[in-house]
């Protein structure tokens, strides 16, 4: 429908002139994503076809990201696109929770709901769109796949293993969107990741906002998985997913000290080794202000202590430059940390505010052009790292998974590459391969975020 949109192919089951077409524009990051699948889905399951076009829809959902006022500016903009090219639009997602700035900006929108409401999104279909007809109750359920329908190419998945977050990080409004931390039951995450590997998926992506708080909320409980008995907790989870065969990915891992528990899980081959961990900064005075749970040094020796019992490991973190109160010695200090730590992939934002964040009333703002300048000097710093890393990578072995297969080329990823975010193991030429098959390479190049290889034939 847009540039921003994820769209759904092929309408519901018996889909013709009178079944009611529902378009979707699902934006933000891959939290949103399990949202809008979830929303699909029970859309599919009553009948309703589901339109790739303006065109062909009779009425518009949009589930939007306001994590940034980057962000907020893209939804604003998808919200007005589908105004203009349809005119029926229900708008749900991170950004309803401020319906007011919507409805200011686009009053003519039939209804405004938070992130996962999907009750309440359905309410507003059914109230503007009503359900298909039909002579017994879910007739249309037995045509899904058992997975629901997923946004993600058919050999990768998201799995969502909680809502929301107990911090308070004073850069960050998701409480206010998402609420608190509420944990889903380990049983029935296994019982959905079962299903998806099941069905054919080769990588699970584990996600929530703070993966490593799982099952604090409700104190780590047991509850029950093909009637075995499970600890509600990051480490039982990964080591159970573990025994599934398929890929295991986390994301968005705190750094505490349980932490440490999931690295000899990483050693064994259970899970990939490979640690998403958000740090932001490095400088105790601008953690602080952040309100961030970490110090510098610990990390720093926690990392040590990783890499020795588990060499593979690849860290992937984001961070910000230019907060309110940065000081050239902290901005020092995280470059001298980023050189430490020896990171294999980073990301780097220079801050801006966020309407509702506390840290806008917070003194010292850095100048844009002097967030900028120090925005390059870290992604200049980083991407010498980067460069190392990957060099080092020529000579090595390693097991890829084929996400794409063109004419002339094989898009695939190692370990070290989630999707979307990292880099990918190229392999030029043609090769009767599949996405989702595993095969062995032998990597002979490295370029500035990607690697070349070619299979191991036997």
């Amino acid at each position: 429908m847009s540039q921003s949109a994820t769209t759904v192919g092929d309408a519901a089951p018996g889909s013709g002139p009178s079944v009611p077409q529902v378009g979707f524009v699902s934006l933000g990051c891959p939290k949103a994503t399990v949202d809008s699948e979830r929303i699909l889905t029970q859309l599919r399951a009553e009948g309703y076809g589901i339109s790739p076009d303006y065109d062909g829809a009779d009425l518009v959902v949009v589930n939007t990201c306001g994590f940034i006022d980057a962000a907020v500016d893209e939804s604003l903009a998808a919200i007005g696109e589908a105004l203009d090219q349809h005119g029926k639009v229900i708008v749900t997602g991170c950004l309803g929770a401020r319906a007011d700035v919507i409805r200011e900006t686009h009053p003519r929108v039939l209804a405004v709901t938070g992130p996962h409401a999907y009750d309440e999104v359905m309410d507003a279909v059914h109230l503007h769109l009503p359900q298909p007809e039909h002579e017994a109750p879910r007739p249309f359920t037995s045509l899904l796949p058992e997975t629901g329908i997923k946004l993600t190419p058919a050999h990768y998945a998201y799995v969502k293993i909680s809502e929301g977050c107990n911090h308070r990080c004073s850069f960050c409004i998701i409480p206010s969107m998402r609420g608190d931390l509420v944990s889903r039951p380990v049983g029935s995450v296994m019982a959905e990741a079962a299903r998806l590997v099941d069905s054919g998926v080769r990588e699970l992506l584990i996600i929530s906002q703070d993966t490593s708080a799982y099952g604090l909320d409700i104190k780590y409980r047991t509850d029950f998985w093909q009637g075995r008995p499970l600890r509600t907790d990051t480490e039982t989870l990964a080591r159970s997913l573990g025994e599934l065969p398929a890929w295991v990915r986390l994301h968005y891992v705190y750094p505490y000290p349980h932490v440490d528990r999931l690295v000899p899980l990483m050693a064994d081959g259970l899970i990939l080794p490979y640690l998403d961990m958000p740090l932001q900064h490095a400088s105790p005075s601008v953690l602080k202000a952040m309100r961030r749970p970490a110090a510098a040094e610990k990390v720093l020796e926690r990392l040590a202590d990783w890499r020795r019992i588990c060499p593979e490991l690849v860290m992937r973190s984001t961070f910000i430059v230019g907060f309110p109160g940065e000081t050239d010695a902290d901005f020092d200090m995280l470059l001298a940390f980023l050189h430490e730590a020896q990171l294999d992939r980073v990301g780097c934002f220079a801050y801006s505010p966020v309407t509702g964040a506390a840290a806008n009333d917070l003194p010292a703002p850095v100048p844009e052009p002097m967030q900028e300048e120090r925005l390059e000097r870290f992604m200049a710093a980083q991407a010498e790292i980067s460069r190392a890393k990957l060099a080092a990578r020529v000579g090595q072995r390693l097991t890829v998974l084929v996400d794409e297969v063109l004419e002339e080329q094989v898009i695939a990823r190692s370990y070290a590459d989630a999707p979307e975010i990292d880099g990918t193991v190229m392999i030029n030429g043609a090769w009767e391969l599949s996405p989702g098959d595993f095969i062995e390479v032998d990597i002979t190049d490295s370029l500035e975020h990607d690697l070349v290889g070619d299979p191991v034939c036997d």
